[in-house]
Parts: structure tokens; sequence; C-alpha cells
């Protein structure tokens, strides 16, 4: 399976999404549309991920809209597509849904809580890196995956092949360092879960983050 990876910034890659792609033999093709405005075709296409980045899908640059043509048209074949924070917020968009200001920026470790039970084997309640000030509606022909204490929308799940989260289950511990030493300043403004970057960095990336990526990637490309 080619699986294409659209990354978005420098500090956010795709960890252990990377670990379960070399896990399964698949072939991983990373982009960068932000930077170089390039972005795989649908047909050279059988996994999308899309990862997240310090802009919004209301921003008016021309990849952002031609990357949701993408997600249109994978959406329409119904092939695998995994979101995280803006790349949530991009499915989101495309199916015609707002994004917006969250009511809480959340920059830091906090419990997220799975509201089903359509991927087995998740826990009740996880710890999850968040970063983001922004979110999304989940569409109506979605279903809520995950809810936080400071946000209900943190995750969806459409039909058996797609999923967006608002928070990262994905960043191994150099991807957690990348971020902090490089965006930790965004943990100071404004932030309702009152982490600095010290303890951000040093709270680590729990054990079980890593098998629960690998389970929502299973779940989407059975």
């Amino acid at each position: 399976m080619r699986i294409n990876i659209l990354q978005h910034s420098p500090n956010e890659g795709p960890g252990f999404i990377m670990d379960w792609a070399y896990n399964h033999d698949h072939n991983v093709y990373t982009y960068h549309p932000s930077l170089l405005e390039k972005l795989p075709s649908a047909e050279e296409t059988d996994m999308l991920v899309i990862l997240g980045g310090s802009m919004s899908p209301n921003d008016d640059e021309p990849w952002i809209k031609e990357e949701r043509e993408l997600i249109k048209q994978l959406l329409d074949a119904h092939r695998p597509i995994f979101g995280a924070c803006f790349g949530a917020q991009q499915i989101a968009k495309t199916l015609g849904y707002k994004v917006g200001k969250a009511p809480h920026k959340e920059v830091g470790w906090a419990p997220v809580y799975r509201q089903n039970d359509i991927i087995p084997g998740v826990p009740e309640k996880l710890v999850a890196l968040h970063w983001h000030e922004e979110m999304f509606e989940v569409p109506a022909e979605a279903q809520l995956l995950f809810s936080s204490d400071l946000l209900k929308n943190q995750g969806f799940i459409l039909n058996d092949n797609v999923v967006g989260l608002q928070f990262h289950f994905e960043p191994a511990e150099d991807d957690l360092q990348k971020m902090v030493v490089n965006d930790g300043q965004y943990a100071l403004d404004g932030n309702d879960l009152n982490q600095r970057p010290g303890d951000i960095l040093k709270h680590g990336v729990p054990q079980e983050n890593q098998q629960i990526m690998f389970k929502i990637l299973d779940f989407i490309t059975k």
C-alpha cells in the first residue's frame, strides 16, 4: 500500500505512524504542501495521512483548498484517511462543516475520553498531547470518538475508514522534543492547560499511545 503523508510543519512529523507503516511493509511518501505546494494525486494514494500545523483551514492559501479537493476525491473513493489537528479540521471542512475558535486553548498533556466502542480495544481514558486553539464541528455523518474535559469535539470517525483527532497520539519522544523546542512559546500565551514547555517535555509520551495509534490505523485499513 502507498501511504501519502501531508506534513505541514517541520515540528510535527508522523512519529508512530511511520513505525506502523514500516511494520506493515507499506511504502511511505511525505509531501510538504505548505512549503513546496505539491500534493499527490488521488490515483497514487492508497491511504492519506494529514498532519498538524500552525495554519488554519480558514486561511486563503491555494494549497489548503487544493488539499481539501484531494481529501474529497479520497472520501468519494472510500480510501483510508487519518487526520491530526489541522488534518482533522481539513477533513471536517471538506465535508462542509465549520472550523473556528475553540472555547479553550489546549497546549500540553490532558486526558481524552472514548465516546463509542467502534474501534475495539481503545481504553475509556487516555492521555494525549494537545496543541491547538481551534476546533472542528463533528460532521453529522460521522460519530464522536473522543472528548476532553475542556472540549467536546476531540475526535470523530466516519464510516470505517476515516478518523480525525484534534489532539495527537502520533508523536514519539523525539517528535515531542521537536515540538517543544521549536514551538514551546505557544504554550505560554493563554494556555488553559497551564503547562509550560518544560512541563510538557518532562511528562513524556505515554507508552500506550503507540499501541492506540496502531489500533486506529489497523482499523481504518482493515
